[in-house]
């Protein structure tokens, strides 16, 4: 997509870019875009493991101030450098911070309290086609039919695993509050994005990410206060900890970073079909660590969502 109204790096500030953007070179875009919904299914997995422990406010709080205590030693120097283009930038990044950040895993977890397993997939899997709309209203971006029929052909799949090879059960399916939390999540991140767009150029990954999670931090700080004033705690016990260590590291640093640079390589269209790997990473770690059966459902449906991405997304066209 037409970047050229972002303020492009010179070659000599480019070559000193972050850590993260250099070991990126010569990564296939397609990694970059399918290691996201990878950890997102391990982030969903756990969110709903421990809803019962975490509040869905203290979890999106933790998770993302784990994450910039993580990621802050590696970019201090850099945010001071560019802190001119930050504030600058503070409104865009402002935008961000509240979609990306304090929206969509809030929403998620607040789902996830309530809904059942098969329609938070089901919902989630509705965000690339929110991605195709939101990118047609606003910018008018059109699909070609080849990228029509891969989107369906996915969303067919993802049916086939939710419904275990039962489409017709969607009828009886019941839904609840938390479907629609799912739901607001999955449009907020067709908005993310979508508007990825605007991502000022001149700042490194690194330094926009720390942004836009600084900002993002402050509105789930207050709604954390009362949480803590409302007498809700949890246990700080080795497996809570651990899974706001995972959340932090890798559905948020590591995805963030793929994502936006997978959403600049091939555009918001063909990177949000990626999203319907979810439901084929959620049944593989049911299988490898819940010991669960690995059926036929889950191999027609993944080989339908593997075709449907090839599709949608011209597969072997872009390399990051």
């Amino acid at each position: 997509m037409s970047q050229s109204h972002h303020v492009q790096p010179s070659p000599a500030r480019s070559s000193g870019r972050g850590i993260m953007n250099r070991r990126m070179v010569g990564v296939p875009v397609w990694l970059l875009a399918a290691l996201p919904p990878l950890f997102w299914a391990g982030n969903f997995v756990i969110a709903r493991a421990l809803h019962t422990e975490i509040t869905p406010i203290a979890l999106s709080f933790w998770r993302w101030a784990a994450a910039l205590l993580i990621l802050l030693p590696f970019v201090h120097a850099a945010l001071w450098r560019q802190r001119a283009a930050l504030l600058r930038h503070a409104p865009v990044l402002t935008l961000f911070a509240i979609l990306g950040v304090t929206n969509y895993n809030t929403f998620a977890y607040l789902g996830l309290q309530h809904t059942t397993a098969t329609n938070g997939v089901l919902l989630t899997s509705v965000a690339p086609v929110f991605i195709v709309v939101v990118s047609f209203l606003i910018f008018g971006i059109r699909l070609k039919a080849a990228q029509a029929a891969g989107i369906l052909l996915s969303l067919a799949g993802v049916i086939v695993i939710a419904t275990e090879g039962h489409p017709q059960t969607l009828a009886s399916v019941g839904w609840n509050r938390g479907d629609l939390w799912i739901l607001a999540a999955s449009l907020d991140w067709a908005l993310y994005s979508v508007f990825l767009r605007w991502r000022p150029a001149e700042l490194e990954t690194g330094v926009f990410l720390a942004a836009i999670i600084a900002i993002g931090l402050v509105p789930l700080m207050v709604l954390y206060a009362g949480d803590l004033a409302a007498g809700h705690r949890f246990a700080p016990n080795l497996g809570n900890l651990g899974a706001i260590g995972y959340v932090a590291i890798f559905p948020s640093l590591l995805a963030y970073v793929f994502w936006n640079r997978a959403v600049i390589e091939m555009g918001p269209n063909r990177t949000g079909q990626y999203l319907h790997l979810m439901p084929v990473f959620g049944a593989a770690m049911a299988v490898l660590l819940l010991g669960e059966q690995l059926h036929l459902h889950h191999l027609v449906g993944a080989a339908m969502i593997a075709v449907g991405i090839v599709l949608a997304t011209g597969l072997g066209q872009h390399r990051a």
